[in-house]
């Protein structure tokens, strides 16, 4: 086992101190026991319930009750342990301006150089004081392959099917390919919470609990906040026009996927959708997830921000450490321009933010494909904007004829009214100028009228609310122009 030859060679490298940092801790100790026999040492382990026991011989107690206390299992390892191997569970909390417990720990950690006893501090997170990092070494547990985790859904299909009369779990195997990807990343234990709550419903595993088990891995992630996970994602046919942007995803869907592979091709990096307010940047941004079956996240650039130096480059470094956790994945950064445009009073942190995340682009390798949106262009910085940190940039103007067609017929079919009591063209021709919100809004509208006039939804009703409806491309028909004159000036692919 990888795990077992990893951390043997770190004991066996004499160093005093060793952090692991695990959620499993079952599964930790089965490790230690694993190379503590290999190496012919004992093993103890520390609880502050239990206090210090010998943990290779059935938990036998190492000494009196005393070493329950922190102070007194650090005070009797650094006197009169013997040699081997001292793991101290959930030690993190007195290694926080305890400054005699971190000077034993130092004290043990120097006389123990010679490998004598090997303190292991095993906790879900822990941070070393300074005073110890230099002395300390960390080990993390490999996560399942792809392997191990189908091994562990067949473990808890049969245990499923052992527990309802031998009935056996129903799935297929695309399904189970797309739930595998999903479940990269997590933990055996995890792994194995997931897969039950996909199972114990219904006896099967569907495209439908994907989702939810997406979300679950999420909440597992522990970093809600900053980085949100988006539930429902629309599927692209939801999403009127836009086919040179279908057409590109549907290319790299497989590179994507891993299903197609070929020399010299990396992984889609992502896209910048510029355009008018309402035009559909944000439906295509979770079209793209829905389309690729992967889940969604959100960055929130408001919550990003933090009124200490250097706090809102670390909750972006680890908004980006999650994602890659997550992958694969959509990361959607919404007005991409409000988080990466600062003035002179912000201290230069928006410049930062730049940096951490062009950074990012170009060194990441995780399959998570960013979809960046942007309404107000001479705020982009042309560091973004190049090729290279992106694969392309699309313009979304605003919906032709065909379009805006499509966009009346998916919000209408949506709202359960019958098609062939609506003139389509005459609607579309109506609507000129209109964005996919604001037909959306109309919609919404003629409803209403409707219900307070007590009668269905009909044509000259909708053709009403269109014409009371002045759109955004007559209110700010100057910043379109210029919108679409600076697209036209870089060559930008519409969508």
């Amino acid at each position: 086992m990888q795990d077992a030859h990893d951390l043997g060679l770190i004991i066996e490298g004499r160093v005093p101190l060793i952090v692991l940092e695990s959620h499993e801790e079952g599964r930790v100790i089965d490790l230690l026991l694993r190379v503590a026999r290999q190496r012919g040492k004992p093993l103890f382990q520390w609880t502050v319930t239990d206090g210090l026991r010998r943990a290779d011989f059935g938990l036998q107690l190492a000494g009196n009750c005393q070493h329950a206390e922190p102070e007194a299992v650090l005070s009797f390892l650094k006197e009169r342990a013997e040699p081997g191997l001292y793991v101290l569970c959930d030690f993190h909390p007195w290694l926080q301006d305890e400054a005699k417990l971190i000077r034993l720990l130092k004290d043990i950690a120097l006389r123990n150089s010679g490998g004598q006893c090997t303190v292991i501090l095993l906790s879900h997170r822990l941070q070393l004081p300074p005073e110890l990092s230099r002395l300390a070494a960390r080990f993390s547990l490999s996560l399942p392959s792809d392997e191990q985790i189908v091994s562990l859904i067949r473990e808890e299909a049969k245990l499923w099917a052992q527990g309802n009369g031998g009935r056996k779990v129903k799935t297929d195997n695309a399904t189970l390919q797309m739930l595998v990807a999903n479940l990269k990343g997590l933990t055996q234990g995890e792994v194995r919470q997931l897969v039950r709550g996909a199972i114990v419903d219904d006896g099967a595993i569907t495209e439908s609990d994907l989702p939810e088990v997406n979300r679950a891995k999420f909440q597992l992630m522990d970093f809600e906040g900053v980085l949100s996970y988006e539930y429902d994602t629309e599927k692209f046919a939801a999403v009127g026009g836009m086919d040179n942007l279908k057409s590109w995803l549907a290319m790299r869907r497989g590179v994507f996927a891993g299903e197609a592979l070929a020399p010299g091709i990396e992984n889609p990096r992502g896209i910048l959708l510029l355009g008018v307010q309402g035009g559909g940047k944000s439906l295509a941004a979770k079209a793209v997830a829905g389309l690729w079956g992967v889940p969604l996240l959100r960055v929130d650039m408001g919550a990003l921000y933090n009124k200490f130096h250097g706090e809102t480059e670390r909750n972006l470094r680890e908004s980006l450490a999650l994602a890659e956790k997550m992958s694969a994945c959509v990361l959607w950064i919404d007005e991409i321009e409000k988080g990466i445009s600062g003035d002179s009073s912000d201290s230069g942190t928006a410049q930062r933010v730049l940096g951490t995340l062009l950074t990012w682009l170009a060194e990441n390798r995780a399959p998570v494909f960013v979809v960046a949106t942007a309404n107000d262009v001479a705020r982009l910085p042309p560091e973004l904007i190049r090729k290279g940190r992106l694969d392309e940039l699309f313009f979304v103007d605003l919906p032709d004829a065909e379009t805006r067609t499509a966009i009346f017929a998916i919000h209408l079919e949506k709202r359960q009214l019958a098609l062939d009591g609506f003139n389509l063209a005459e609607l579309a021709a109506a609507a000129e100028g209109f964005t996919g919100a604001e037909i959306e809004q109309a919609v919404v509208s003629a409803l209403y009228s409707a219900l307070a006039q007590q009668e269905t939804v009909n044509h000259p009703l909708l053709l009403g609310e269109l014409a009371k409806t002045a759109p955004l491309s007559l209110v700010m028909a100057e910043q379109l122009a210029q919108l679409r004159h600076w697209a036209e000036e870089r060559n930008l692919v519409r969508v």
